[in-house]
């Protein structure tokens, strides 16, 4: 069952999903309105190949910023975070879609889950479209439909990316 609008504003305001800070837009129809944050991470074009199972360097790989704005290019690659800190509850998943604005503008967002028990920002890889698109912090930007889960997780998510900040770049074990 997918949340509604008056469920989302009861959990809210019952503490059951925290949304800090909680803009006056996030709460839609059926889920909530994210905005970018200000911190982004440019995926490099390298030629060396990136092996997950040896210990790497991960930040050679990216270009870390912070800006209130910045151009998506073509094809580009990037991770982005949210302006909003979340808390989701173990009886909930989330499912994260880019608004369909953007999705017009012809930029992709694979698909993405958020796991019952998850809390921090949320990063996700985004990829350009056929032509530089501006993007500015603030922008309501992601759209996070939650699905009330049949019974609570049995393990809630206490992952690697847990209270995680900002962008945070892959992490391996």
């Amino acid at each position: 069952m997918i949340l509604s609008d008056r469920e989302l504003e009861g959990y809210i305001r019952r503490g059951i999903i925290v949304v800090k800070p909680l803009g006056r837009e996030t709460i839609r129809e059926n889920g909530l309105d994210l905005r970018l944050g200000e911190n982004f991470a440019i995926i490099k074009s390298l030629k060396e190949t990136l092996n997950i199972r040896e210990r790497v360097k991960i930040e050679n790989y990216y270009k870390i910023r912070k800006a209130k704005s910045f151009t998506l290019k073509p094809n580009e690659r990037v991770l982005v975070s949210t302006l909003e800190y979340i808390e989701v509850p173990p009886n909930l998943i989330g499912f994260i879609n880019l608004r369909s604005t953007f999705a017009r503008l012809g930029l992709i967002l694979p698909p993405t889950i958020v796991d019952g028990g998850f809390k921090g920002n949320l990063t996700v890889g985004l990829v350009g479209g056929s032509f530089p698109v501006k993007l500015y912090a603030g922008e309501r930007f992601l759209h996070l439909i939650f699905a009330k889960l049949a019974s609570p997780v049995k393990k809630p998510y206490k992952g690697k990316y847990q209270g995680q900040k900002g962008v945070t770049l892959p992490r391996f074990d």
